[in-house]
């Protein structure tokens, strides 16, 4: 995939938006509205959410992101909702897709963001105002050098790893290596890091996460430094989480597999609807059909690995 070099000169917005003018879908709003740029439509398979409603006159929330899949530019003026750009880039399995990820588009912000912008990301583009502000928890996104004077640049955390890197300028204090391993430093709250990741990488994060840790990863680790909030590991179906701290209620929802350690208690409802893998943790409340074991050999040697010794149990 390509997304052009390191740029040291910035653009002008008139200028990005005359050179792709075909491209462009403007919209403005007069208040904050949920779900735009939603992929899931507000997950709609578990809601009543019409994605066919209007967000202003002959647009739909359907065509934003028909716009977006078509690799398009939205150009929003006035403040958004919750959910903003939600899932991102997924190829739904629900709307008949592959389940992995396409290449989508870009859109830009003339105005606030409400909390979870960006959860699920998995490709595309935001620009946001630098004037405006964004309320955390963010999603499984991270801030790059922009290319649009006066603007914010955000990419996928996910997709940043798996290639995008090679052509985006990470801001510090974040960090990056050759060995695939992304430093989180900035102390932003975010929900659904690492979300549907499928390469080798270690994501760590140093401070505290929200919902949804590793949703959907494959492969790599991601390692918080601190507390998590609930339904970490969710739909996890391989790789590793590790929480350095405690986890909200239903870690490990309808975990496939994959490995969670979480070096506290994991809550309640832990491994609710599990079908695979393997949860370690200090304290928890399982539902069936997770079930609590002393460790064995193995497990305690496993924990070694990740410097974890002490009275842990197994959730299997």
């Amino acid at each position: 995939m390509v997304f052009g070099l390191f740029k040291k000169s910035k653009k002008k917005l008139n200028d990005f938006l005359n050179e792709n003018k075909e491209k462009v879908l403007k919209i403005n709003l007069n208040e904050p509205i949920d779900c735009i740029c939603d992929f899931t439509y507000n997950f709609v398979w578990q809601s009543s959410f019409d994605y066919n409603q209007k967000v202003v006159d002959g647009i739909s929330f359907k065509d934003l992101v028909e716009h977006l899949k078509n690799r398009g530019i939205i150009y929003i003026k006035g403040n958004v909702g919750h959910r903003f750009c939600s899932s991102m880039g997924a190829d739904l399995k629900y709307f008949g897709g592959t389940g992995g990820k396409i290449e989508v588009g870009t859109v830009i912000v003339d105005g606030d963001i409400d909390t979870r912008f960006g959860i699920s990301m998995v490709s595309g583009t935001v620009y946001v105002n630098e004037g405006n502000k964004i309320k955390e928890p963010i999603g499984n996104i991270v801030e790059v050098e922009s290319d649009i004077k006066g603007y914010k640049k955000f990419i996928s955390i996910t997709e940043y790893i798996e290639g995008r890197h090679k052509n985006e300028k990470l801001l510090k204090p974040n960090k990056f290596d050759k060995n695939y391993n992304l430093i989180l430093n900035d102390k932003i709250v975010r929900d659904t890091v690492g979300a549907r990741l499928n390469v080798d990488a270690t994501i760590t994060i140093n401070g505290n996460v929200d919902l949804s840790t590793g949703i959907l990863m494959k492969k790599g680790t991601v390692i918080v430094n601190g507390n998590a909030g609930k339904n970490t590991g969710a739909v996890l179906n391989g790789g590793t989480v590790v929480i350095d701290g405690n986890t909200g209620d239903f870690t490990a929802f309808e975990m496939k597999n994959g490995t969670i350690i979480i070096n506290g208690n994991a809550g309640k409802f832990l491994g609710a609807k599990k079908k695979g893998g393997v949860i370690y943790a200090k304290d928890g409340a399982p539902v069936p059909p997770t079930k609590k074991y002393s460790l064995d050999k193995k497990d305690k040697e496993s924990l070694s690995k990740y410097g974890f010794f002490g009275e842990f149990y197994k959730f299997q």
